[in-house]
């Protein structure tokens, strides 16, 4: 996230739409490579190598089917669709004292049963 675009307003969108955010990959799985419902799947990132967040999917303020229910009221989901959920605590920015990521950095998000993320900061 841009926290600083992200906090111009009262919806965090923009600080989470930027070209180069929001990076999916270097793997994607289906839905039937999982848990059903996603649920009971650890979540961690770790920056510079130092663990940032640790959670797991039972813990999240959304469970993943309600989220998909919800969602499929209002729009229609087709194959190869992606929902961003969110985050687990531990983010930098709350921190004491914050945590800022910076040119040079390199983070990375491990899914249980999808992959590791693993993605360079740079300045640009």
């Amino acid at each position: 996230s841009l926290r600083d675009y992200q906090r111009l307003t009262s919806q965090w969108t923009i600080g989470k739409n930027f070209d180069g955010t929001g990076a999916f990959g270097p793997y994607l799985v289906t839905s039937d490579e999982l848990p059903l419902g996603c649920e009971g799947v650890r979540i961690q990132s770790r920056l510079n190598g130092q663990v940032m967040q640790d959670a797991n999917t039972a813990d999240m303020a959304f469970n993943v089917r309600k989220t998909i229910s919800l969602l499929s009221q209002s729009m229609t989901l087709e194959p190869g669709d992606v929902i961003a959920m969110g985050t687990p605590g531990g983010v930098g920015y709350a921190r004491t004292p914050p945590v800022w990521m910076k040119a040079g950095d390199t983070i990375e998000i491990e899914i249980e049963g999808v992959g590791i993320l693993s993605n360079p900061i740079d300045a640009s």
